[in-house]
């Protein structure tokens, strides 16, 4: 398939009982005139709440690996984890390290952290890369909690490790606010969006000027281990 123009987000929504922030990353369109290949790449927010209704979707989707970004204390699944799904960990907050932490910590929640924690957390960025390069056969779900700050780090990463355009990749980013109201709700935090576009605001920037920002000077695909870089893309496109 090619073509440049978005693809409605509707036909790459993913409906999982239990969550409410999950999408395929596929129809995405790259700088070489081609998209991103369904059933290879999905984010999403918390899979620890996912009923046995949403664990028997998520296999039918034909997903065989989760990369889970969280530290390991959050990890409080529901229900015990499907049969024949491999877990991988990536927790991106703890291998920051606490230097990183005390230097861009007031960043965190938003796309500013992002040119941070890829100068400065490069294995990180290779743990995580390498846990989709290597993954088996099947679809790779990347998450982490709410499904829009690591994992759309994560998804930043990769899918312009693949070539989609930074339009697309901004466009896919915004997605979650909308799709993350009513976590805030559940989780007592009404002011979590306003927090954010504070920071924004005092950083003077908007969410997609910070992207577009990250993206201009995205370099990893030259400190990543080519190997890995090659079988994303070769997992992407297909």
């Amino acid at each position: 398939m090619t073509g440049t123009t978005a693809v409605p987000h509707e036909e790459r929504r993913i409906d999982w009982d239990g969550c409410l922030n999950v999408r395929d990353l596929g129809l995405l369109p790259t700088l070489d005139g081609r998209r991103t290949r369904t059933g290879a790449l999905v984010r999403a927010d918390n899979l620890d709440r996912l009923t046995a209704e949403g664990q028997n979707s998520l296999l039918a989707y034909g997903v065989r690996t989760v990369v889970d970004l969280r530290d390991a204390a959050e990890y409080r699944p529901l229900l015990p984890a499907p049969d024949g799904i491999d877990l991988v960990r990536v927790p991106l907050d703890a291998l920051a390290g606490p230097d990183w932490w005390a230097r861009f910590g007031a960043l965190d929640g938003t796309p500013l952290s992002f040119r941070p924690y890829l100068d400065h957390c490069r294995p990180a960025v290779a743990a995580l890369v390498a846990a989709v390069a290597r993954a088996r056969p099947g679809a790779v779900v990347v998450h982490c909690g709410a499904g829009r700050d690591r994992t759309g780090l994560a998804a930043l990463v990769l899918l312009a490790l693949a070539g989609a355009t930074p339009a697309a990749i901004t466009e896919d980013y915004l997605l979650s606010a909308e799709n993350l109201r009513p976590i805030w709700s559940i989780l007592d935090r009404p002011e979590e969006e306003a927090g954010i576009a504070r920071v924004l605001a005092d950083a003077g920037t908007t969410p997609a000027q910070a992207l577009h920002e990250v993206l201009a000077e995205f370099d990893a695909d030259r400190w990543l281990p080519a190997a890995d870089v090659a079988a994303v893309r070769a997992r992407l496109l297909g």
